[in-house]
């Protein structure tokens, strides 16, 4: 259907996209943007969590007050691929269709070389590149059937070094290298994309003080932070028609960060 929404579902819904989305990380921040983003254009969604059921089902809740069944929350550990393909699968039973993927879910936390674990290696490398990509071909026979489109959240720092994340930044280069192959190969009915942010949300650990922010805005070009919803429309862009002719490709969205 290639997102695209038929006449009687723009008019009912409001919006311009038709089918079914799943978003990892859907529960909070960035993710829970990109949910109400997709389901304000259309789409009926699907919130993954895997700590944050209350918030989930919140947000389920909240965007089922505004069109009914057409939200829910599923519970999935991104590191177990068993519970990957459930997932997928899940999906599909509720609505019988799955057009987009938004690989959002992401761990985040410094590895300092000469700290680093197995344990932190395997999470930040299983939740930022193996379970998108495990995920991606679960969904893969559904997606192709839709003609949809899968978009992954990578980070500016794919490409830029970060001191004291290693880990981090390999899975989100590789997460970018994938994005390029299963353009290739999932062409010509799945487009596959990126996003790659930064500056948009101070961190929740407040680990960065009021100096620090300020110094940063300061040298920022667009000398403010982006908001989730930056994000969010980045997706939609994707995901929707607009981008019919995009695939295989990330964008840049941190405010001129890459620049500096």
């Amino acid at each position: 259907m290639d997102l695209r929404a038929e006449t009687a579902t723009a008019e009912a819904g409001g919006g311009v996209l038709a089918g079914t989305a799943l978003i990892t990380g859907g529960a909070r921040r960035v993710g829970s943007a990109i949910a109400r983003a997709l389901h304000g254009a259309g789409l009926n969604v699907a919130i993954h969590y895997r700590a944050s059921g209350a918030e989930a089902r919140a947000l389920a809740a909240e965007l089922n007050r505004l069109r009914p069944d057409s939200a829910v929350s599923l519970r999935a550990n991104l590191l177990s691929v068993d519970q990957l393909a459930r997932l997928a699968q899940q999906v599909q039973e509720r609505w019988g269709r799955l057009d987009l993927l938004v690989n959002n879910a992401s761990s985040y936390y410094e590895t300092p070389v000469g700290s680093i674990t197995e344990a932190a290696f395997d999470d930040l490398i299983g939740t930022n590149l193996k379970a998108p990509l495990f995920l991606a071909q679960a969904c893969a026979p559904a997606l192709r059937k839709a003609h949809g489109a899968i978009v992954n959240v990578s980070d500016l720092y794919a490409r830029k070094p970060l001191r004291g994340r290693a880990p981090y930044c390999a899975a989100k280069a590789g997460l970018e290298a994938i994005t390029r192959v299963l353009a290739l190969e999932l062409a010509p009915e799945v487009r596959v994309n990126a996003v790659a942010p930064s500056g948009i949300l101070w961190p929740s650990d407040d680990s960065v003080d009021e100096a620090g922010r300020q110094e940063f805005l300061a040298r920022l070009p667009a000398g403010r932070l982006g908001g989730p919803e930056a994000i969010a429309d980045a997706v939609l862009y994707l995901a929707g028609p607009a981008a019919w002719f995009v695939t295989g490709t990330t964008l840049a969205v941190d405010g001129g960060e890459g620049l500096l």
